[in-house]
């Protein structure tokens, strides 16, 4: 059995999202951070109130989770995998910092 990928690239998902697909982006950051720079359409739950915010975060579909460089969303996918048993998560390699690099130079770094 193939091992399901727990992540996407910066490229992968300006990809799809540009081919129109239904992605909820969570940006599991500060709201300091997330007020300095995020991807347009994101909802903020950071990672502390995830917990508590978790129905938020839809059953059905892909869910991309974000952050600075991908740490603190790559805890947060495990934390929705194994205590809500969430298998539609992925985490966005690099964070915020890889689409800036990768994708928008003109995307906000710090």
């Amino acid at each position: 059995m193939e091992a399901r990928r727990l992540e996407i690239t910066p490229q992968e998902l300006q990809q799809r999202l540009q081919a129109g697909e239904d992605i909820q982006l969570v940006d599991v950051r500060e709201p300091m951070e997330y007020e300095f720079c995020h991807l347009p359409g994101s909802v903020l739950i950071s990672l502390g109130e995830l917990a508590r915010r978790a129905d938020e975060i839809r059953e059905e579909g892909p869910v991309v989770l974000i952050c600075h460089h991908g740490v603190r969303s790559g805890q947060a996918l495990a934390f929705l995998r194994h205590r809500h048993g969430l298998d539609n998560l992925l985490n966005l390699r690099g964070g915020v910092h890889g689409w800036a690099l990768q994708v928008d130079a003109d995307f906000p770094t710090y």
